[in-house]
């Protein structure tokens, strides 16, 4: 799911689970998808709670920095204490760490935008991004998250899975169109993973954001499992979509050839 559906939610019920811990991490993510501050009442109808119990988490995450509160509205934002959690992953993340100088490199190399991503459910999630040209926000953040159905990088991912495994996972996603590019057809998505298990690289243009094309190549563990994928994203106003894919293709395989070692 896309960060727009991510939202707040319980997670499934186990006896070993912390009940309170479990809300106040679901109070934290009614801020996923949403406005950027939200009232008391806001944050109650995104997470089931009642407003008593808001109060006394977002008091309690606001006293901790996981939280801020706007003086003159009483409304919430999340705090600064969230990026501290962000780095810390961030910095003791081993493929992380591994990547990052081939990232650069080849960022040099091409001149365009390089993203590294990771699969986590039923989307690929941006861990390090470098950017080459002025773009938007949030082509620049890291934890956005893309369906893996509609991004090359899912789709590269997706094509080191057995067949099964990965037609299991279109059958599981919410197919929607984002762009009016996007596919939502179950036998053309696995066509387009079958290719990139041919080539070794994914590639789609326009289907996540209009006038952007990407190609992305798999990053496999010793086991031969998926685990990451590297992504080069460029333009339609600069590149021929076939250009593009046969110039940045060998390139990105090359990197996440580099990166497995």
């Amino acid at each position: 799911m896309s960060n727009d559906a991510l939202g707040a939610r319980m997670p499934s019920s186990s006896s070993l689970n912390v009940k309170s811990v479990e809300k106040a991490f679901v109070v934290l993510g009614a801020f996923s998808g949403r406005s950027r501050f939200l009232s008391l009442g806001d944050i109650a109808e995104a997470t089931g709670l009642d407003k008593s119990a808001v109060q006394r988490f977002t008091r309690t995450l606001t006293t901790l920095g996981y939280l801020e509160q706007d003086k003159a509205t009483r409304h919430y934002c999340l705090g600064r204490r969230v990026l501290d959690l962000s780095y810390e992953y961030l910095r003791s993340n081993t493929l992380i760490e591994r990547a990052a100088p081939i990232l650069v490199d080849l960022r040099r190399a091409v001149r365009e935008r390089v993203d590294l991503t990771l699969p986590d459910g039923e989307d690929v999630l941006y861990v390090f991004r470098l950017q080459s040209k002025r773009e938007t926000l949030h082509a620049a953040l890291i934890g956005r998250r893309v369906p893996l159905y509609c991004s090359a990088g899912g789709r590269a991912i997706l094509s080191c899975l057995p067949q099964e495994e990965a037609q299991a996972a279109i059958v599981r996603a919410c197919l929607r169109k984002v762009t009016p590019r996007t596919l939502t057809d179950p036998e053309q998505i696995m066509a387009e993973i079958d290719k990139a298990r041919r080539t070794g690289f994914a590639f789609q243009a326009e289907e996540w954001r209009l006038g952007e094309l990407v190609v992305a190549a798999p990053i496999v563990d010793r086991e031969g499992r998926p685990v990451a994928a590297i992504h080069v994203a460029g333009s339609t106003a600069e590149w021929d979509p076939a250009e593009f894919a046969d110039r940045m293709g060998p390139q990105v395989v090359a990197a996440a050839q580099d990166v497995r070692g």
